[in-house]
């Protein structure tokens, strides 16, 4: 990995990170040791692993040993924790620093408890991002329509037997594969997206066009599914190859008549890049 990739700045400081199973996983010392300003964060760490023990959270179930740059430049293993561990650990930490963090992830979870009382609630925030981003008003109006489709099918799915994660995703993938003429990871290298960040997701970088055949796929899948009665992976899998035929045949169609391709290689990086310039200037 790109030396420029393994690091990211926290607090001014660096903190060194790895791609491990499909997710960012940091070096807990590296945070620990910019939190708590302490000048042995290694004794700080161990310290801390063994008040988080007594708090009931078991640290050598969640921290893997990763190889990462040292100061030697030599690889090294040292603890590593994912997004969720690492703000697990912060939580814990009796520090200044720390405390800006804590207050996020009350309000976090303030809205979330929200959003289960209001549903509503998660897509007016939802809209809002998007607009902080920078997005046209149109393109979030059908982004948002997306989500509520894509959330009428996964319901279905639920009732109809669909319950493991990796199952959603290849039902997903045949979906967009069928409707698109590619899969979703090939339909993210078209738009230079890396296909291993989870973070980058296809969907927030769709233009007008490709945004309603997708909902066009989702929605026939949908339909194809109640008419059918699916049952089980296999039949829910047939269905939803069914409907994201039936909306790829319709974007075939759009092609040779208009002469345009409908996925493209156009992507919404540059707000995304513009938004971090904005945030480090009021920083400043």
């Amino acid at each position: 990995m790109e030396q420029s990739k393994s690091l990211v700045v926290f607090e001014g400081k660096e903190v060194r990170r790895t791609w491990h199973q499909d997710q960012w996983y940091f070096s807990v010392v590296d945070v620990v040791g910019i939190l708590t300003d302490s000048s042995v964060s290694r004794r700080y760490w161990s310290d801390l692993k063994i008040k988080l023990k007594e708090e009931g959270f078991e640290p050598y179930d969640k921290i893997v040993q990763l190889k990462l740059l040292a100061e030697d430049g030599k690889l090294r293993e040292t603890d590593c924790a994912n997004t969720e561990i690492m703000l697990r650990i912060i939580q814990s930490i009796p520090s200044p620093k720390a405390e800006p963090f804590k207050r996020w992830l009350a309000q976090v979870g303030y809205e979330r408890i929200q959003e289960i009382e209001n549903p509503e609630l998660a897509q007016d925030r939802a809209k809002k991002y998007y607009e902080l981003k920078g997005y046209p008003q149109d393109w979030i109006d059908k982004r948002l329509r997306g989500i509520a489709i894509r959330q009428e099918l996964t319901d279905e799915w639920k009732t109809r037997g669909i319950q493991e994660k990796k199952d959603f995703a290849i039902l997903t993938n045949e979906i967009s594969t069928a409707t698109f003429g590619v899969p979703i990871k090939e339909h993210k290298i078209i738009k230079s997206l890396d296909p291993k960040f989870g973070n980058q997701n296809l969907r927030d970088h769709m233009t007008d066009l490709e945004l309603i055949f997708s909902m066009l796929g989702e929605k026939l899948s949908t339909e194809a599914t109640r008419v059918k009665d699916a049952q089980g992976f296999a039949e829910n899998k047939q269905a939803a190859q069914e409907g994201g035929s039936i909306a790829g045949r319709a974007r075939v169609d759009a092609e040779k008549s208009l002469g345009i391709n409908v996925v493209s290689g156009k992507n919404y990086l540059d707000l995304q890049q513009k938004e971090g310039i904005e945030h480090q200037k009021k920083k400043k």
